[in-house]
């Protein structure tokens, strides 16, 4: 990155604000001069409230130096970009965060949320200004998708390091960087292209393998939807929970509603064949191979997977949101990935496509921008960076299979002794996609608090992972009811350990449970 231009007068003001207790005038951040950037905001923010450009108003807030811009790398570019930046009371650390679905806003509340605890903090709307499941902004603008895919967070880290650095007058000590979804893959984009960025990331429901969870969706939709005699509706996912938990609930020792590893949940939706008419507690036959369809996963024309099933359990929760829907119709991640990102072609067809066809097209055309599969992590573990990916074993929208795939492979590539040095994974029991769901699912991800232990679990553990190299274990997770009451603590396990219940004790409390090893 090519050396910053400062007006003679800015540079006095960072020879007379050296120290990061006296932060120089954030006004003069306005005249900084970043390669292919313009600032468009350099302005303090008194402590208490603050309405951002859109969302709910941020309350609670300490005074800090808020610097918006845009970053232009590329004549078809336009990031948009912000770095927070307490007054008083830094922790000497910095927070990026990233996006989710398509991306297209910056995520607010969450630089809110890392400023209150302290830490100066960044994020891009990805460079477009849209919502996460609208891809339009992609159509003929494969910039604007390379964008999307890494530049904008990889810039984005790399500008606000350096406005942090005149801010205070020295860099921060670390960097951590803390997304989920599509910001999961951003995570492992970032370990796996850019290891100098960040010295922890952590990682949730990494949608890394983009062209092959959307490429199995075309495979998956001919089932669900093709056929509208075998759409499930919202109506009837009460029943097909009942029945898995009714089968698979007890096998972990603890009947409590949530599958601790619904792998070893060996359900067949057959069972809830209606056997006279359609009612509500049964599935048509139609609706019984739509069902293992979801389960099973996408395959190619030959029948080869392409990307793994969701995980029986809690189909009642999240379902609705992620597959089914008010009625049927093709996922909009689904038909505008591959309109406007792969053909360019506004009247493609999910349910008229050839599968092998439309994969070996997302492959050619965005595999490159877009997957974060390569398992080679040996340049962010060279320079000592520390990984935590973490899973809803309940995910509705990104099967937990692949999660485990991608450490496996990262395993198989760099050993297992080399990879307990450096990464961990998460499996999540009762978790749905990043949060919520019924099981105890905050556990310190993107600010949520945990009531056991330190109160932002997971990512205190990756600060004291990458900063004093105490190795994570066990973490508490915590399930909230009304009025943030505390309803029930479980510990989560370094996978492949299983959290089991000792027999004795109060189930909803973590010290009831003991990490040990599958099968056992």
């Amino acid at each position: 990155m090519r050396s910053l231009l400062f007006l003679p007068a800015i540079l006095l003001s960072f020879a007379a604000f050296s120290t990061p207790s006296q932060a120089f005038d954030c006004h003069a951040l306005a005249q900084l001069a970043l390669p292919d950037t313009t600032i468009s905001t350099a302005e303090p923010v008194t402590g208490g409230g603050f309405t951002p450009p859109y969302g709910a108003a941020l309350k609670g807030l300490s005074a800090f130096c808020r610097v918006s811009g845009i970053l232009r790398p590329t004549p078809d570019s336009v990031i948009r970009f912000e770095v927070w930046m307490p007054e008083k009371d830094w922790n000497h650390r910095f927070v990026g965060t990233g996006n989710g679905g398509f991306a297209g806003s910056i995520y607010y509340s969450q630089l809110g949320d890392n400023l209150k605890r302290g830490f100066a903090t960044a994020g891009s709307d990805a460079g477009h200004q849209a919502d996460a499941e609208d891809a339009s902004w992609a159509y003929q603008h494969p910039e604007k998708i390379t964008d999307f895919g890494y530049r904008a967070v990889h810039l984005t880290t790399e500008h606000a390091k350096t406005i942090i650095d005149k801010f205070y007058g020295e860099p921060a000590t670390k960097s951590y960087f803390d997304s989920c979804s599509d910001g999961g893959r951003e995570a492992l984009m970032e370990a796996q292209r850019f290891p100098a960025d960040y010295d922890g990331i952590l990682a949730g429901a990494p949608a890394n393998n983009w062209t092959k969870m959307l490429g199995a969706s075309v495979d998956e939709m001919k089932v669900f939807i093709g056929n509208p005699a075998g759409y499930i509706s919202s109506v009837k996912l009460p029943a097909i929970t009942a029945a898995v938990l009714a089968q698979c609930d007890a096998q972990d020792g603890l009947k409590d509603g949530i599958l601790n590893d619904p792998r070893s949940c060996h359900f067949d939706p057959g069972t809830l064949l209606c056997k006279q008419g359609d009612e509500l507690s049964c599935l048509t036959a139609p609706q019984v191979a739509s069902l293992k369809k979801v389960y099973a996963g996408g395959t190619d024309n030959e029948g080869h997977l392409i990307f793994p099933g969701l995980m029986p359990g809690d189909e009642s929760h999240q379902w609705k949101s992620w597959l089914v829907g008010n009625g049927p119709g093709v996922s909009l991640y689904t038909q505008n990935y591959f309109r406007y990102m792969v053909f360019s072609d506004p009247s493609w067809d999910a349910l008229t496509a050839n599968t092998d066809a439309a994969l070996q097209a997302a492959d050619a055309k965005t595999a490159q921008a877009l997957n974060a599969t390569d398992p080679d992590l040996s340049r962010f573990a060279a320079r000592g960076g520390k990984l935590i990916v973490y899973h809803g074993w309940n995910d509705p929208a990104i099967s937990p299979l692949n999660t485990i795939h991608y450490y496996e492979q990262v395993q198989a590539k760099m050993g297992e002794a080399k990879t307990a040095d450096f990464v961990r994974l998460y499996m999540v029991p009762g978790m749905g996609h990043c949060a919520g769901g019924p099981g105890a699912a905050s556990f310190g991800q993107f600010g949520l608090t945990t009531a056991k232990g330190p109160e932002y679990g997971v990512f205190d553990a990756l600060e004291r992972w990458a900063e004093q190299g105490i190795a994570p274990g066990s973490i508490v997770a915590t399930k909230y009811g009304a009025a943030s009451k505390v309803e029930m603590t479980r510990p989560l396990c370094p996978y492949p350990q299983i959290a089991r219940y000792d027999g004795s004790g109060d189930p909803n409390d973590s010290a009831s449970f003991s990490c040990t090893a599958p099968g056992h």
